[in-house]
């Protein structure tokens, strides 16, 4: 896992799909991207925040491996999914539930759940919902859209950081959607 690195970071101010790629980004303790649309201790998500606005923000960084761009058949960019952090020689899908990547020198977040892809991805690219979630031989759904994760240490983050892996004490816990 030593080759595990940041590929891209993005951030967009307001709630749009696709964030811009950006230089650096920089990470808050307990409320996220700076900067970002989704950066608060609690939900900001705007359809969690008309369901109950005081549920924690377990999506304050979303991460997706860029390993993802090259099993699909859209063009895609780092940033352009929403995600706030692309990675490379990672394989995030599997890690479990509490994992703590070190991004760069400084910045500790840990993995909440999967993200949850919805109908903006077709809206992006027709079609492309259908290939980041599939269902696999046991007629379970397979999420492929990237991880979520909490702020536990702030720091700067850019492409090229070193990203550095730190397992939770078994047993472990899958993913899940946040």
């Amino acid at each position: 896992m030593t080759s595990a690195r940041v590929t891209g970071v993005s951030r967009a101010a307001d709630h749009r799909f696709s964030k811009s790629a950006e230089d650096a980004i920089t990470l808050v303790a307990g409320l996220g991207v700076e900067g970002d649309a989704h950066f608060g201790e609690t939900v900001q998500h705007l359809s969690r925040v008309r369901r109950d606005p005081t549920q924690p923000n377990l999506r304050q960084v979303h991460l997706i491996h860029s390993e993802l761009f090259d099993e699909v058949t859209a063009d895609v960019e780092p940033g352009q999914l929403g995600e706030n952090v692309t990675t490379s020689g990672l394989a995030i899908l599997d890690l479990p539930r509490g994992t703590r990547l070190r991004l760069g020198p400084e910045a500790v977040v840990e993995l909440t759940g999967l993200r949850n892809p919805c109908v903006q991805i077709d809206r992006f690219r027709p079609g492309l919902l259908k290939e980041v979630v599939g269902v696999d031989a046991a007629g379970e759904v397979v999420r492929k859209a990237g991880v979520m994760a909490v702020v536990l240490a702030g720091g700067v983050v850019k492409p090229g950081d070193a990203i550095e892996v730190t397992l939770p004490d078994g047993p472990f816990e899958a993913l899940a959607p946040v």
